[in-house]
């Protein structure tokens, strides 16, 4: 990446955002837009339209109204295919805009940014592009005199939300999947970050993707994605944020057309060292990795770090050296190591949940504040019990909490006390240690000496109260399709 060109997309004017619905492109007339502050120094980049109910209800009827047309569903796999594979190079041409942008707005640090989500999003679109034209129906293993076919259709119209946190990234998880499988969609982005997710959804319209077959709507929750999941024409709902608003979600579905919803709710992944690793230098810079990269703002963020008694005290001193060679600041500046959290409000209410915290080794501060952005030290927190909420509650913040572990046994029992479980890893050189945590954690990703990196080929989905269902993998599509079966009479 080239800093200077990096510096001249940054001093570009942010165009007025509009919602693309069906061939329309609109604010809201009924309503005051949302003002887009960036995190980086406080500045106002733009405004918002704020959707209103029938903002959603008229993006809902484009989206149905193209899929009962069959203008997408009905394409030749093929023809779907080269659309696809075209919006992915687009977005792969535009990435370092597309990067720059959405650092503006949500504060991510560059280098993360532009492989994380341009490159990332463009990877899953060409994934599941190439996917379309490479799976089979089904023949029945039934008597002679009967042929059982098994057909998979589209399920119709999906909604899916998403978070501010890798908007792009996210947005291809639930979009690669559901286009490809012929559906129309309705996208309702995090109020906090939509600005490059407008732009990515733009780029997908110029390759060629159908009016009315993509929308996007943009908005807050309690009106726009209330009136998304209360729809009688939305066939499915895909969402990634917190607990609270997935089990409204689900409220709003059950009151309306019992419409499916696949959530991913989030983590409090447990980082699992033991004494025998390998290298627990690695190990340590994995730690900081795991919970530091992004500000802490990760799904998947190791944010319990268990480590063995016999080794817990040296490794905590390698962990906080580590945190303290970070370099926070503008997250603009390919040199920056930690960029701004998303919002003022988040980072303040980060701050409250240290509030009188024992045991800060390292971190726990405000930073910075004097650029007008929202920067905080990565904070390492021991000696807490593990009952405390820091310890069992997401922050999605820099806050990493270290609980020493006795034996396996142990390690394992503090590793499920959560009611989460998307993620977790865990370092060792016993081969049979590594299968028996695998099998013994309750989450949907194990790590093994790593954290971080699996890409689109394997399926991310929590367990217990992490969310159902799958974002990644070919495991994805089935959140998007029926399967209908024809029973014939020879």
């Amino acid at each position: 990446m080239n800093q200077d060109r990096i510096d001249e997309l940054r001093a570009l004017p942010v165009t007025s955002p509009a919602m693309i619905i069906g061939s329309t492109r609109r604010g809201s007339h009924e309503r005051p837009g949302l003002d887009v502050v960036s995190p980086i120094d406080g500045s106002h980049l733009t405004q918002l339209p704020n959707a209103t109910v029938e903002d959603v209800d008229a993006a809902v009827q484009a989206a149905r109204e193209s899929y009962d047309a069959g203008r997408w569903a009905k394409l030749a796999p093929m023809a779907r295919k080269a659309v696809m594979l075209r919006w992915a190079a687009r977005i792969e041409e535009h990435a370092l805009e597309l990067a720059v942008l959405g650092v503006r707005d949500n504060g991510t640090e560059i280098a993360m940014a532009f492989k994380a989500e341009p490159l990332s999003a463009a990877g899953t679109i060409r994934y599941y592009a190439e996917a379309i034209d490479k799976l089979y129906g089904e023949i029945a293993p039934t008597d002679l005199s009967v042929l059982g076919l098994i057909h998979t259709e589209p399920v119709g119209v999906v909604g899916a939300i998403v978070p501010w946190n890798f908007p792009l990234m996210i947005t291809a998880w639930k979009l690669g999947p559901a286009l490809a499988s012929g559906n129309s969609v309705v996208l309702k982005p995090s109020e906090i970050a939509s600005l490059s997710v407008l732009r990515m959804v733009e780029l997908g319209l110029e390759a060629g993707i159908p009016e009315g077959v993509f929308n996007v709507v943009t908005g807050t929750g309690e009106v726009a994605g209330q009136a998304l999941a209360r729809s009688m024409e939305v066939d499915a709902l895909a969402f990634t944020g917190s607990g609270f608003v997935g089990r409204k979600l689900m409220e709003y579905a059950a009151q309306s057309n019992l419409k499916r919803v696949y959530l991913e709710l989030g983590g409090k992944s447990p980082h699992v060292v033991f004494a025998d690793a390998a290298d627990l230098d690695d190990a340590a810079k994995a730690v900081v990795g795991g919970i530091f990269r992004n500000a802490g703002q990760v799904c998947v963020a190791g944010s319990r770090l268990l480590v063995e008694e016999s080794i817990h005290d040296d490794f905590v001193v390698k962990v906080c050296a580590l945190s303290e060679k970070m370099r926070v600041g503008d997250p603009l500046d390919t040199g920056t190591q930690i960029g701004a959290l998303s919002s003022e409000h988040h980072l303040k209410s980060v701050l409250a949940r240290l509030h009188g915290t024992p045991g800060i080794a390292t971190g726990g501060n405000r930073i910075l504040e004097d650029t007008g952005g929202s920067y905080m030290q990565p904070t390492v927190v021991t000696g807490l019990d593990p009952s405390d909420a820091l310890v069992r509650n997401e922050v999605f913040g820099p806050v990493l909490t270290v609980t020493p572990f006795k034996d396996e046994v142990e390690a394992v029992a503090l590793a499920n006390d959560t009611d989460l479980g998307l993620a977790s890893g865990v370092w060792t050189q016993d081969l049979s240690r590594a299968h028996r945590m695998i099998n013994a954690i309750r989450a949907g990703m194990v790590h093994v000496n790593t954290y971080g990196g699996a890409d689109v080929t394997v399926p991310l989905g929590g367990h217990k109260q992490s969310g159902n269902g799958q974002d990644k993998s070919l495991h994805a599509l089935s959140k998007f399709t029926n399967k209908k079966t024809a029973w014939i009479k020879l």
